[in-house]
């Protein structure tokens, strides 16, 4: 049986870190603030943001939320950000996405200012994470996968690594954050071919396909460190990753839960950026 590598424990050791900055900040008269801003009312996105507001009580960030209603014109959006990137009072901007499709999500990105782009909206941003630099905010979900590895004292130095996704918020700055580390990567897609093999000689496997249960034990050794980023719906209508969890634990030496891994430390990590921000104001 595998060793559960649970995003719980990462995600309250992040949490400490936060409470004792957030402290010293508000002695300093600085209180860490994020901005929300959701167009329309989907309700996955007030979910999002409940969720999001709650985890901020919990530490002591504040939170404001600009809601606007989907017919806003991007000239409007970016004027609203605009404000929001000369507020002092904010230290985070988060912007819901998808937007809807009249907005240019190109010019709302490059309207957020860097320093205070807690979700690696800004090209600038994720161009310094492909650079090596890491002094920005990095996108999220890779880097709380980083996290979970280095939490368990996993060593990256030299081993083989395959990431299953190329997208540009994801399996690319993923792929820097473990060169960054001295790992060698290879990324995989839809068009890979023999990935079974490919996955199956790796140290590590990264899957973020959104299918879930796609990966069985085939796909993997019993030295296997598997960690699941995808998100999905089984047949059953339950929530579940990309690997088929209770066969695939059976066999690989660490996997990551789904849910209750990757997914639960994004969200300490969005509001570590948050703190970040405010001691760079």
């Amino acid at each position: 049986m595998a060793e559960i590598l649970k995003g719980k424990v990462v995600a309250d050791k992040i949490k400490e870190r936060m409470m004792e900055e957030i402290k010293e900040l508000k002695e300093k008269g600085k209180i860490p603030t994020l901005a929300i801003v959701r167009l329309g009312d989907n309700p996955d996105d007030i979910s999002y943001e409940n969720s999001i507001i709650k985890n901020c009580e919990k530490v002591g960030i504040e939170t404001k939320v600009f809601e606007r209603d989907t017919n806003i014109s991007t000239e409007e959006l970016i004027s609203l950000i605009e404000d929001l990137n000369s507020d002092n009072t904010i230290s985070g901007i988060l912007v819901f996405r998808p937007l809807p499709k009249h907005i240019d999500e190109a010019k709302v990105r490059e309207a957020v200012n860097p320093s205070k782009d807690v979700d690696c909206m800004h090209p600038l941003n994720l161009a310094k994470v492909f650079e090596g630099d890491f002094s920005g905010f990095a996108p999220c979900t890779p880097k709380a996968a980083m996290e979970i590895l280095l939490s368990n004292n996993i060593d990256l130095e030299g081993k083989n690594v395959v990431i299953v996704n190329r997208s540009m918020v994801l399996g690319k700055p993923l792929a820097m954050m473990m060169l960054k580390h001295n790992a060698t990567v290879t990324i995989c897609h839809s068009k890979t071919k023999n990935l079974q093999e490919i996955t199956r000689n790796a140290d590590i496997v990264v899957t973020a396909l959104g299918k879930a249960k796609f990966f069985n034990r085939d796909y993997f050794n019993e030295n296997s460190i598997c960690i699941d980023i995808g998100v999905s719906l089984d047949d059953e209508g339950n929530l579940s990753g990309d690997i088929n969890f209770d066969e695939v634990s059976q066999l690989v030496s660490k996997i990551t839960p789904v849910p209750g891994g990757v997914g639960s430390v994004t969200t300490s990590i969005l509001l570590s950026h948050v703190v970040e921000a405010c001691k760079r104001i």
